[in-house]
């Protein structure tokens, strides 16, 4: 019961002014369960294989497509066209919308090597993404093993289905793509949702960032996110670890720079584990084992033991939404993460392991820049057996 009351206020929290449009009417954005009866002159669209361009009464016309042979004895408008194949080397265009209108939902179920797929977002016409992050990561499994994450704006459940409900706002232009960058074809099902309606005058874009750090350097806090320029809010952390030392790894704080803050920051946790919702190494006392959570903002979606064999190493997934606190700055904000885990004479340990990154935030256009991606090789997750 206490979880479905807090499912309820997680969603009552995502109602905001933005709701109204500036002509002062419901703009159809932010809905929940205290505005569903209200009408609003948004127009919903959808686009996915069946519908590339999301135009009004354009779905299920294909005569081409992955169900084309399926189809053979039923003909138009009977999943012709439910999926796309994306070559190595490829980018496909998976939306391509003009505004003003928000993306409300992005679902896919991509197969291959996550890491090797990247996404990426443009906003009104913009030459540089606002969004760049391997798929995998972006909605929450960083490390090519399927994990359920149950969440407000990131869903991952059974099947490889990932689902995305950030509310992303655009004015002019949304423009959504995928690349293959593995050596085999990869095939997608997907769906992105938005309306066509007012866009506030207050609303930021939404942006993602990929970082990796394999090993990270001993004594020097790992960035999650830095150079960003302008104004807007910090709104969430996925975090992809993997120790490589003995004992508990996540005694590092994880510390907020804010609007000019020099050596140091203006919000400051108290420990890895204490930022994503849990306490005292996320660890079942009587057990002796790590718990996985989640919750509405936050948790540890994914535990991954090593098998004694080839896969000899622990991975964690795990993450953090501000949607209740989002994290504000007017000019500039940095986030770093230290790496500390333990001596055997209880001092702090300064590890060397490999942690992979998504930091999510809104602001205001234009953005800086993004460092590059990581090479293949370095975005690569190891497993034996996974690339036989």
């Amino acid at each position: 019961m206490l979880r479905f009351y807090a499912w309820l206020a997680g969603l009552w929290l995502l109602a905001a002014p933005a709701a109204l449009g500036q002509s002062g009417k419901f703009n159809g954005l932010s809905t929940d369960l205290s505005n569903l009866y209200r009408l609003s002159d948004a127009k919903s669209r959808s686009i996915s294989p069946e519908n590339p361009t999301g135009g009004k009464g354009q779905g299920s016309r294909a005569t081409e497509g992955t169900g084309k042979n399926a189809a053979r004895d039923l003909g138009p408008g009977w999943k012709i066209s439910p999926s796309i194949i994306i070559k190595p080397g490829e980018t496909a265009v998976l939306a391509d919308m003009s505004g003003p209108g928000a993306v409300q939902r992005i679902w896919m179920t991509p197969t291959g090597h996550w890491r090797f797929e990247i996404l990426r977002v443009y906003w009104d016409d913009e030459t540089t993404p606002s969004i760049e992050v391997p798929v995998g990561d972006f909605f929450g499994q960083g490390w090519e093993e399927m994990s359920y994450l149950n969440s407000l704006p990131i869903l991952s459940s059974p099947g490889r289905a990932f689902t995305s409900y950030w509310q992303m706002p655009f004015r002019k232009r949304c423009r959504m793509t995928l690349t293959n960058i593995d050596e085999e074809p990869m095939t997608i099902y997907y769906q992105v949702d938005y309306v066509l309606t007012d866009v506030p005058a207050d609303a930021a874009y939404f942006h993602a960032q990929f970082r990796r750090q394999n090993p990270m350097t001993a004594g020097v806090p790992y960035v999650i996110l830095d150079g960003v320029k302008g104004r807007g809010q910090y709104v969430g952390t996925f975090l992809a670890w993997s120790p490589h030392s003995n004992d508990w790894w996540g005694e590092g704080e994880v510390k907020f720079y804010l609007d000019g803050d020099g050596q140091y920051p203006t919000i400051n946790n108290t420990g890895l584990e204490d930022y994503f919702l849990g306490s005292y190494n996320f660890e079942n006392k009587k057990t002796r084992e790590y718990v996985t959570f989640c919750t509405p903002y936050g948790g540890l979606n994914q535990v991954i033991k090593g098998n004694g064999l080839y896969n000899v190493q622990q991975r964690f997934g795990m993450y953090r939404w501000h949607v209740p606190d989002p994290i504000r700055f007017d000019k500039d904000l940095r986030v770093t993460v230290q790496g500390l885990g333990w001596r055997y004479n209880g001092r702090y340990l300064l590890t060397r392991d490999d942690v992979a990154s998504v930091a999510y935030w809104y602001q205001t256009e234009p953005h800086a820049p993004f460092p590059k991606l990581p090479s293949k090789d370095d975005l690569e997750v190891s497993h034996y057996g996974m690339y036989d």
